[in-house]
């Protein structure tokens, strides 16, 4: 993930609609702010409303499939929401629209910034070479490891996901990409976000906003500056066109959701949006490479918290459950990432890095030893219905980086690690190769705007259509996530039945198939899995990793590595 699920880590008018104050982010008392609120169970809509108005708020969107509205009101609403009976709590709006001219317009928030910075760093260069491909596939097909360790090219003899919706969760979509435009659906994508200049301490978040037409800070349906989800989707679906790569599901459409700023942040509305979205819109399939912010763990009691963060969590918590059990029910297959802390989730852990986003001046995050991991849930990786993936290297071991834990992780997917060879060292090519937005290449310095020469070793072009098409490597849970995604899509395309959206295929079906159609993969001998990585500093890092479970499923690889070919060829 960038904070995103990329790297070590890794989301637009709502479904609802998502209304966005000017807000400076250093409210006085009397000044108005945003919060989420959730709905109590059994609670009646004009019942909850009035909790609002009388706790001095005013809904300004309202999510009405999952009980949940966004209102504006005083510093003083939070506490007498969270008192009230008819209203679960009340979350601070993350969404705070200030405009500050000389923001950083290249912020990119990084919550596990390590793994990318020592990635991208030392080297000038074109990139591997991509070897010959053998017939009718793709110029960087070669390059596509990953398609060979899930056994993609042979499972899509038979099946490549047509007529099934794939909902990219994420920092948005180029949709002009070459490899990604034949199959984006312009008219179903959607931009739950606004993008928000600065936080409440006046540090860069997303940057100046672009000069829209209507002076707003709403970037369109079919861009992404951040990359991360254009590389997601092109991973998910990129067509079999003789352009650059192919996809999982090569046929299947691509359909943004967008609920992440372009600095990589996830917040609560656009979330719950997104997901209502996709169920009502015959999503089948939605990638989650991502938590939501401000939390990597919401706990609902911990002592540590103020009784107002809890009333937070517990409001993430809950809207959270409600839209994934929402599009869950409606037949849409939740894919997520498993997370780049390196940690066993089931074991108790230190959170350092919450809450990670600044809504009033002078917060920062702090130390919460979590000694119990079940009273602490990362949404929506640990949510209901929700098939988490851990992530593997080229030679299958699973990445350095890659969260774990038996009981937590289900599958497993390519997701690279740089350090998955045989010395230890760096390899740019054991990461995960997929397309990666022109204009973003440019501002990144990856390309020369005026000959289109790649300058680093992390990209790669291919302009042997007569256009050139760009793609970048990268590596996390958020790169293995969307290939178990395109798996599920290749299920739903196979198995599923034919309706108005295309095909449908019930969310538990697809689960199953998924699977047990998996690859098993045992712990490693030992289960004490130390990992050695060379730096290109000089320096070299260790660390030790401990598989449970037994050939599966198990704590690295859940019930095993995803396998297209199994999955569309038995039932």
């Amino acid at each position: 993930m960038r904070r995103l699920l990329t790297g070590a880590t890794a989301v637009a008018l709502g479904v609802a609609g998502t209304l966005v104050m000017a807000n400076s982010g250093t409210a006085s008392a009397d000044e108005e702010l945003r919060y989420v609120v959730a709905y109590a169970e059994g609670s009646s809509a004009a019942s909850a409303r009035a909790a609002v108005r009388a706790a001095g708020g005013e809904i300004v969107s309202e999510n009405s499939d999952i009980g949940v509205a966004t209102v504006t009101a005083g510093e003083g609403f939070a506490a007498a929401a969270n008192a009230s009976d008819v209203l679960v709590g009340a979350a601070e709006d993350r969404v705070v629209a200030a405009t500050t001219p000389d923001a950083a317009r290249t912020a990119r928030k990084q919550e596990v910034s390590k793994v990318e910075t020592e990635f991208r760093t030392g080297d000038k260069g074109n990139g591997p070479k991509a070897p010959k491909p053998k017939g009718k596939t793709d110029p960087l097909s070669g390059l596509q490891w990953d398609m060979k360790q899930i056994d993609a090219a042979a499972a899509n003899k038979t099946e490549r996901g047509k007529g099934v919706r794939v909902g990219i969760l994420d920092t948005g979509v180029d949709g002009s990409h070459p490899d990604i435009a034949p199959n984006f659906d312009a008219e179903l994508s959607r931009n739950f976000t606004t993008d928000i200049p600065t936080d409440a301490n006046g540090a860069a978040v997303d940057g100046p906003c672009e000069e829209e037409a209507d002076g707003s800070c709403e970037d369109a349906a079919d861009v992404d500056e951040n990359g991360h989800g254009t590389h997601v989707a092109s991973t998910i679906a990129s067509p079999v066109n003789g352009v650059g790569i192919s996809g999982v599901a090569p046929q299947a459409d691509i359909v943004n959701l967008r609920a992440g700023q372009d600095s990589g942040y996830f917040f609560l509305q656009p979330s719950v949006d997104a997901l209502t979205y996709a169920g009502r819109n015959g999503i089948d399939v939605v990638n989650m490479s991502y938590y939501v912010d401000p939390w990597l763990f919401n706990c609902t009691g911990h002592p540590a918290d103020s009784a107002a963060d809890q009333a937070e969590q517990l409001t993430i918590i809950t809207a959270m459950q409600r839209a994934l059990d929402y599009a869950h029910r409606r037949g849409v297959t939740l894919v997520a990432a498993a997370g780049n802390q390196a940690i066993d989730y089931t074991k108790p852990q230190t959170d350092a890095s919450s809450p990670d986003f600044a809504s009033e001046p002078g917060e920062e995050p702090y130390v919460r030893d979590m000694l119990d991991p079940e009273s602490c849930v990362s949404m929506p990786t640990e949510g209901d219905g929700v098939i988490a993936v851990s992530a593997t290297g080229p030679s299958e071991r699973k990445s350095y980086y890659s969260s774990y834990g038996d009981g937590f992780v289900d599958v497993a997917a390519p997701g690279g690690d740089a350090y998955d060879t045989a010395e230890g060292t760096r390899d740019y090519a054991a990461n995960i190769l997929a397309a990666f937005p022109y204009d973003l290449a440019v501002a990144e310095g990856a390309i020369d705007p005026e000959t289109g020469e790649v300058l680093v070793p992390w990209a790669v072009s291919d302009c042997s259509s007569g256009e050139c098409s760009y793609y970048q490597y990268l590596q996390g849970t958020s790169m293995a996530s969307p290939h178990a995604a395109g798996v599920a899509a290749l299920i739903v395309g196979k198995y599923g039945k034919h309706d108005r959206s295309g095909k449908t295929l019930p969310a538990n079906t697809v689960e199953k198939i998924l699977l047990k159609s998996a690859t098993d993969k045992a712990c490693p001998v030992p289960a004490d899995y130390t990992y050695v990585r060379h730096l290109p500093d000089g320096t070299t890092s260790t660390s030790t990793h401990t598989c449970e479970g037994g050939k599966a499923p198990n704590g690295f690889y859940g019930s095993g590595i995803v396998n297209a070919k199994a999955a569309v060829g038995r039932r």
